[in-house]
């Protein structure tokens, strides 16, 4: 994903798959100007060969009997064979320059996988100069107020987004927390994450997901989801909340489970399960069992992630039924805790009405009898603390390097990130130019714009977030022809650079129809632009995020990497609206009560679409990765960043085929 062509040892283009390797000599001839050693020797000694320097050093010995005596009979190649323990320094050489093929496999080490960018060591604010032009981030005085409108909207739906994370962060409820905690003695969910992670922050995916479905509010979705660290490495965790609804598995919670695993198929991140479910919630099986991305893809992924060679663990630290207990079957390694883990397909009360026998969730699925006799899981812990920590060796031996820590030498923008409340458009009429927004996110507020002066309603350019270059694409008005043509140009260089693409995203709402044959003509070419810059994005390989910082409406949201793109991550801000249309662009109702049956219709259909286009309404439902607050903008894209970036630095397991247990 983040190499576009491959790339010789030196850092140059090289001719592709079928081309023969590049002996060293040929590498050395080209790195010298075309000058071989033997040349810049004999301009160094003259018409001295470096032979005849030696012989009149040494006498009569040549140093090949000056070697042998030096080390008796043991010539110089068994030395270099016996330090190398085996490995002559031609294929040392080649692995250090990732020259070294496999089997009919070219230059690439796995046929689905772009061979690698021979990386610099050193922090990448290093290699990019620090000269970049610095953006006037200042907010002049014409702009006031609408700064202080947008702000004002900015403190309400923060206040309203605080309100609902806080009731998400209760679980199923006090009740059901006291439960949990005291009669089932079992840890809270949050707790558990807690012992599990490394200290520092963790980026928590879709909190308010399952907030005001149809079939009620399921907080969180039932199970948390996010990436953290554990032993340095980034990891992807599914941790199931029994305290909503006993851990019964509905369907925004199937679709909130495998978004994660997506996540963690796209950045190669290992994945870990902490497994308490109830199974399905049968009334609403048919929203459950038979599609294709119903809750089976959650079994089938975890087969094809195996075979990737991405690493899943997982703890059963609670009742996992029907198709919960799947989950940990199907992982690379489980942990199953004593006393309050069992893992069965159908619990006591079934076995009861089926057969009439009482029979104890330990004695029908308990820890000792799978961790002795069934060998479903492969650790058995006493405790819930010996379990995470028994998950941490895990980790720790799944051979998954962290990344490098880098001491990035970054700048912190010259504008307070907190100005960004004021300039979070309350609509699209309230939007202030977009580069007010860029420097207070970029490092040092520096931007190397690309094609300033042309199409102007985008804004394209490199910068850094906390020392990570990244190509920018950022909204500044409607998507005309031009702009649309300069976007995919830029998205195309940042593909061709494998460098990563930040999308800020706040489109115009949908425009008016053609009045004229020559408004007509302009549509069409617009059209014609857009869709030529939304194929560029589509095939960018490269890793993209998408923060929608106003407006995501109609077609243009498509062109800026909305969701049915796949950016690796979406996030909103909370005053962002999603929708086809903007329903505040609508035509106008008269206020008089006396409506007609069209005008009635009309109106309810504003209302509603009001109601479904609000953040909270999209990150419930899943079209989001979250709602991200415009002053944390700057970390979560170094977060995100810095996740996508780990897999660059690990190994790929040659195996095509998952591990079957038993």
């Amino acid at each position: 994903m983040w190499s576009p062509a491959p790339l010789c040892a030196l850092g140059r283009r090289r001719p592709g798959p079928s081309a023969p390797l590049q002996p060293l000599t040929r590498l050395l001839q080209r790195e010298l100007r075309e000058r071989p050693p033997t040349r810049l020797l004999q301009r160094e000694y003259g018409e001295q060969p470096p032979t005849r320097l030696l012989q009149r050093e040494y006498g009569k010995q040549p140093p090949t009997r000056l070697l042998q005596r030096e080390y008796g009979e043991q010539l110089p190649t068994r030395l270099l064979q016996w330090g190398y323990q085996e490995k002559t320094p031609i294929r040392l050489l080649q692995r250090e320059y990732r020259e070294l093929p496999l089997p009919r496999q070219g230059w690439g080490r796995m046929p689905h996988l772009p061979p690698r960018r021979f990386v610099s060591n050193k922090p990448k604010s290093r290699r990019h100069p620090k000269t970049f032009p610095v953006l006037d981030g200042r907010v002049p005085a014409v702009y006031r107020h609408v700064f202080e409108a947008n702000l004002r909207n900015s403190e309400a739906v923060i206040s309203r987004y605080s309100e609902l994370l806080e009731r998400v962060k209760k679980g199923g409820g006090e009740k059901a927390v006291l439960r949990h905690t005291q009669r089932n003695k079992k840890l809270f969910v949050r707790e558990r994450l807690r012992l599990l992670l490394d200290d520092g922050d963790f980026l928590e995916l879709s909190p308010l997901a399952g907030l005001d479905m149809p079939y009620g509010d399921v907080p969180a979705a039932g199970c948390l989801t996010g990436i953290g660290k554990i032993c340095g490495v980034w990891c992807v965790f599914i941790a199931s909340d029994a305290t909503v609804k006993g851990g019964t598995i509905y369907p925004i919670g199937v679709k909130k489970q495998l978004r994660a695993q997506e996540i963690a198929m796209e950045n190669r991140l290992l994945s870990v399960h902490l497994v308490d479910s109830g199974g399905a919630f049968l009334p609403l099986q048919s929203e459950l069992f038979p599609d294709k991305l119903h809750g089976g893809r959650i079994f089938y992924n975890e087969a094809i992630m195996s075979a990737m060679g991405i690493p899943q663990v997982a703890v059963v630290c609670g009742s996992c039924v029907a198709g919960g207990a799947y989950v940990p079957t199907m992982a690379e390694e489980s942990v199953i805790i004593d006393k309050i883990g069992t893992l069965f397909l159908a619990g006591p009360p079934l076995v009861k009405a089926a057969t009439g026998e009482d029979v104890s969730p330990e004695d029908l699925g308990g820890a000792r009898l799978h961790s002795q006799v069934s060998g479903c899981t492969d650790h058995f812990a006493p405790s819930e603390e010996e379990a995470y920590e028994c998950i941490r060796n895990v980790v720790s031996t799944l051979n998954c390097e962290p990344v490098p820590e880098e001491d990035r030498d970054h700048d912190s923008p010259l504008y307070s990130p907190e100005e960004l409340l004021g300039l979070a458009p309350l609509d699209y009429g309230c939007t202030l130019p977009v580069k007010l927004i860029l420097s207070r996110l970029v490092d040092g507020s520096r931007l190397q714009e690309f094609k300033a002066a042309y199409g102007t309603t985008l804004v394209t350019g490199f910068g850094h977030v906390e020392g990570h270059l990244v190509g920018i694409v950022a909204n500044n008005g409607e998507l005309a022809h031009d702009a649309a043509l300069k976007g995919s140009h830029f998205v195309q260089l940042c593909g061709q650079r494998g460098i990563p693409i930040l999308f800020l995203q706040n489109t115009a709402p949908q425009p008016a129809g053609p009045a004229s044959i020559s408004q007509a003509e302009a549509h069409s070419n617009r059209l014609k632009a857009q869709a030529s810059m939304m194929a560029a994005v589509a095939c960018a390989a490269v890793p993209k995020i998408t923060i929608v910082i106003g407006g995501c409406f109609g077609s243009e949201s498509y062109v800026m990497c909305g969701r049915s793109f796949s950016p690796n991550f979406l996030f909103l801000w909370p005053n962002a609206r999603v929708a086809l249309v903007d329903s505040r662009h609508f035509p106008t109702v008269t206020p008089a009560g006396d409506w007609t049956g069209e005008e009635l219709e009309l109106k309810q259909l504003k209302a509603k679409l009001e109601e479904e286009s609000s953040a909270f309404y999209s990150s419930s439902r899943l079209w989001d990765d979250g709602i991200i607050l415009p002053q944390d903008t700057r970390k979560v894209i170094a977060q995100c960043l810095e996740i996508m970036e780990q897999k660059k630095s690990q190994a790929v397991s040659p195996c095509p085929y998952p591990i079957i247990r038993m």
